[in-house]
């Protein structure tokens, strides 16, 4: 007797999600083009810069440091008084590699402290490294090669000021805030450029 062959059964379809191109649209708009993190990332720059030309190099660090966990929250506030959504539809893939790029940043801080241990004025000259790397998944978090730019010039700036740059302590903060700032109203003129041209 012939066993019976039955036809393979396929798994039913996982729901339709986003294209790319959708879900970096969608990004964009709900966050302006990255305006409210870069804004936000770049005042605590510039705080941290002061403290640390100021007061003490030690007060920078800490405001640099403690001050890059508030960015996300502070983003939030900013893009939402802007009359931005700030967040996503669940649908967004996107949205799990925002979350996961912002957090390959604290970690990376040991190996600035380990740099700062060995020569203090490599703080901010450090960090910016490490930053400017972390933007790199940006290009595709929005679909925007204006980040690209923003990683080069953060890397490219930190080792210029690391290994030839005077020894001054706040230098890559003030540098770095200005730049953040520069670009963070860059990613706003893009995108609103986007908008009215539907």
């Amino acid at each position: 007797m012939r066993p019976i062959h039955h036809p393979p059964t396929t798994p039913p379809l996982a729901p339709a999600g986003m294209t790319i191109d959708a879900a970096q649209r969608e990004m964009r708009t709900a966050f302006l083009g990255g305006f409210g993190g870069q804004f936000v990332a770049g005042l605590i720059w510039l705080v941290a810069a002061a403290l640390g030309s100021w007061f003490a190099p030690i007060y920078g660090m800490a405001a640099l440091f403690f001050g890059s966990m508030a960015i996300f929250p502070l983003t939030q506030f900013v893009v939402r008084l802007l009359g931005r959504p700030g967040a996503v539809s669940p649908t967004n893939g996107l949205w799990a590699l925002g979350a996961q790029t912002a957090f390959t940043v604290p970690p990376s801080f040991l190996l600035v402290g380990a740099a700062t241990l060995y020569q203090m004025h490599w703080f901010f000259p450090a960090a910016m490294i490490v930053v400017g790397v972390h933007y790199l998944p940006f290009i595709t978090l929005y679909g925007m090669r204006m980040f690209g730019a923003l990683a080069i010039v953060l890397v490219v700036a930190g080792a210029g000021l690391g290994l030839y740059g005077p020894p001054l302590f706040s230098l890559g903060g003030w540098v770095t805030g200005a730049v953040l700032l520069g670009f963070a109203f860059l990613g706003r003129h893009f995108v609103l450029q986007e908008e009215r041209q539907g």
